[in-house]
């Protein structure tokens, strides 16, 4: 139990560790100091492992040490990206705290402490901590805001043909930082559309999806910048485009160069992290391999048919490489809408006719015929794949080409059959 004189010592030492943090948090903003300057200051005189995340937790500053990162590991804190999982702290060994302003979440402060709840004198120290921080964020996003929009100008006019002068281009690309004479990918990234809302809850603002792409924004520029040094990025209001380099970012195991697959895999894992934390599922479209400036072009324009082919394939959520397309590449050349939407109908139920219904049986024999397809016809080979019976795949065959054809024979109709099962894929 502590005595008078005891207790008053405490708080007098309290109070004077929280006044050197205001000097020391004040110095910085006056100086036009950053969060790796507040997060050092925090640890320093608190005595804490500090970072500062996004809203999602991925880390911006951070002033942790290896014990630090250890412990949220073991408490389950970080997951494999690296990312703090904000979702889940309170109480031993962080704490959390909002950064905000003008009723806008900017970050979250994260305090680490491995003995025991952080006390309440040091939980005001960080909450001031967090409003100077603010301030800087702030200030931090008004210019990047300008530097964003005239990097997203710069890359905007180089995807569609707009810039021609070679000094002009090299001129900027230093100014940014980015290196343009390598081969690389066009990648473009965008948040899945919201389909609907849960009953009784409001529909989603336009300022909560402006919010969301500003989040998406940033963490694809973050793990460009883990990747290799000089990659450009840029936010298109509703598309995050990048362009990711080939043979410059080592793999997991720190061994030999991977390949644009590689990179435009690892980034994506990266960007997704385990998906917690409020982070929006998103699609991805991958060109094929752009040499120089003059490719870029039509590599964006690969890419921007990549994500929307996928997403209309697979839904939402997908990785797809325009390099892999194949017929679904023609299929999507057919525009969305009523019009489009009718001719593909049309054309599937002019070749498949009853096997176009949305009958068990129809849908049976529409997967006897697809093994069919991919065996070239052997009777033997789709028989033993499906597991049935030689005389029972025969009948099969024999039930298939009345209702569509000689499609044993005509090597024409069986393109077409191929053709139609593909748009039933994607139109459903």
């Amino acid at each position: 139990m502590l005595i008078t004189g005891d207790r008053e010592e405490l708080a007098s030492a309290a109070l004077a560790r929280i006044d050197a943090l205001h000097s020391g948090l004040t110095q910085i903003a006056l100086e036009g100091g950053n969060l790796d300057g507040i997060a050092a200051e925090v640890s320093r005189v608190l005595g804490l492992g500090v970072a500062f995340t996004s809203t999602d937790g991925r880390v911006r500053e951070a002033a942790l040490t290896d014990d630090h990162r250890t412990l949220l590991e073991t408490h389950h804190l970080l997951d494999p990206t690296g990312r703090i999982r904000v979702e889940r702290i309170g109480g031993v060994p962080a704490y959390m705290t909002r950064v905000a302003a003008g009723g806008i979440d900017l970050a979250r402060l994260v305090a680490v402490r491995a003995d025991e709840p952080i006390p309440d004198d040091d939980v005001h120290a960080l909450e001031r901590a967090a409003a100077i921080a603010a301030l800087l964020i702030t200030r931090e996003t008004a210019v990047a805001a300008v530097e964003n929009k005239y990097q997203g100008d710069f890359l905007r006019d180089l995807l569609l043909r707009r810039n021609v002068d070679a000094a002009y281009v090299a001129e900027h690309a230093s100014t940014f930082g980015w290196d343009l004479d390598r081969p690389v990918v066009v990648v473009t990234a965008e948040i899945d559309p919201v389909l609907e809302t849960t009953p009784g809850e409001e529909p989603v603002s336009s300022t909560q999806r402006r919010q969301w792409q500003e989040r998406f924004s940033a963490a694809w520029r973050q793990v460009g910048d883990s990747l290799a040094p000089g990659i450009p990025s840029a936010d298109f209001s509703s598309e995050v485009v990048v362009l990711l380099p080939l043979l410059e970012a080592p793999d997991a195991q720190g061994g030999e160069p991977v390949d644009g697959h590689g990179v435009v895999r690892r980034a994506v894992t990266a960007v997704a992290g385990d998906k917690g934390g409020g982070r929006r599922p998103f699609s991805v479209g991958v060109s094929r391999v752009a040499h120089s400036l003059d490719d870029l072009p039509g590599a964006y324009a690969q890419a921007r048919r990549a994500v929307e082919v996928g997403r209309r394939v697979s839904g939402g959520g997908s990785t797809t490489f325009f390099d892999q397309l194949g017929l679904h590449r023609l299929i999507a050349l057919i525009p969305e809408g009523p019009q489009g939407d009718a001719e593909l109908r049309s054309f599937v139920h002019d070749v498949l006719g009853s096997l176009a219904e949305s009958t068990t049986e129809a849908a049976d024999l529409r997967e006897t015929l697809q093994v069919l397809l991919d065996t070239n016809f052997n009777v033997a080979e789709a028989a033993r794949l499906q597991f049935f019976h030689y005389n029972t795949m025969r009948y099969r065959v024999s039930k298939l080409e009345r209702l569509l054809g000689p499609l044993s024979t005509d090597p024409h109709l069986r393109l077409d059959v191929a053709v139609a099962l593909r748009v039933l894929e994607i139109t459903g």
